[in-house]
């Protein structure tokens, strides 16, 4: 069914995506930084799934690290002394929490997610872009948030940044076989903020979303070629109460986390 490379894949919603998208028979490029759980969800998809996985170790604040991940998704399966599948979707999953003040919280912190959400995304996103446009069909999917539409510190900037982008991008890629969809869910139900430190319990359970469902609903907007999927009907509406409401009210909402 083709080949997926999945960032951010050994948790929440990109551990998700990885299971869903073996389910479905695709192939796997895994990249995550925790090169010990990589091995341990390849090998659990490989038993379960049948399908081939590769792992990729790399932190996503390391240029380096983005490079090497970039040039494994640029491969068009062409002029390889060892051929590899070309990657038919990206997923730009990787995600940051910086949960501290921006004023007098730590730069390097900010810089490293600004590096994770931002600059890996643009340059994963180039590598895919240029690979699949020149045969003629591919998805990318880059996961940003509600969040995007909020005034929520570096986290919400930088999915702004990702949803603008990623319209841009399904503008310029019209025409040429080649989608590009942005996922904007609200709260998932995921281990993202335990591991972050942050407090969710002002949420209410309404306000959660599990990420089977998640993922289920992106990958079909992928299928049909939607350019922004907010699951659910209530982040829809939040989504347009949010577009629609005066800034300095959204402003006045507070950090969404």
């Amino acid at each position: 069914m083709g080949t997926a490379l999945v960032t951010g894949a050994t948790a929440g919603l990109g551990l998700e995506f990885a299971w869903q998208l073996a389910t479905a028979r695709h192939d796997l490029v895994l990249v995550a930084r925790d090169a010990e759980r990589l091995d341990s969800v390849a090998t659990q998809l490989r038993a379960a799934a049948g399908v081939h996985v590769e792992v990729l170790p790399a932190d996503l604040s390391v240029p380096e690290d983005v490079a090497r991940v970039a040039e494994r998704v640029a491969v068009t399966g062409e002029d390889d002394d060892e051929p590899r599948r070309p990657v038919g979707l990206l997923v730009n999953n990787a995600g940051f929490a910086t949960a501290q003040r921006f004023v007098d919280g730590d730069l390097d912190v900010e810089l490293r997610a600004v590096d994770v959400m931002v600059r890996a995304v643009v340059q994963l996103t180039h590598a895919a872009a240029g690979q699949m446009t020149a045969r003629g069909r591919g998805a990318i999917l880059n996961v940003a948030s509600v969040a995007a539409l909020t005034a929520g510190g570096t986290y919400a900037a930088a999915k702004a940044y990702v949803r603008t982008f990623t319209e841009a991008l399904a503008v310029e890629l019209k025409g040429t076989g080649v989608t590009a969809t942005v996922l904007c869910p609200g709260f998932v139900r995921t281990e993202f903020h335990d591991r972050a430190g942050l407090d969710m319990d002002h949420v209410p359970e309404p306000g959660w979303l599990h990420a089977p469902y998640v993922v289920s609903e992106a990958l079909a907007d992928v299928r049909r070629g939607v350019v922004i999927s907010t699951p659910s009907v209530r982040y829809k509406a939040a989504s347009a109460l949010l577009r629609l409401a005066p800034r300095s009210a959204v402003r006045a909402m507070g950090k969404y986390r």
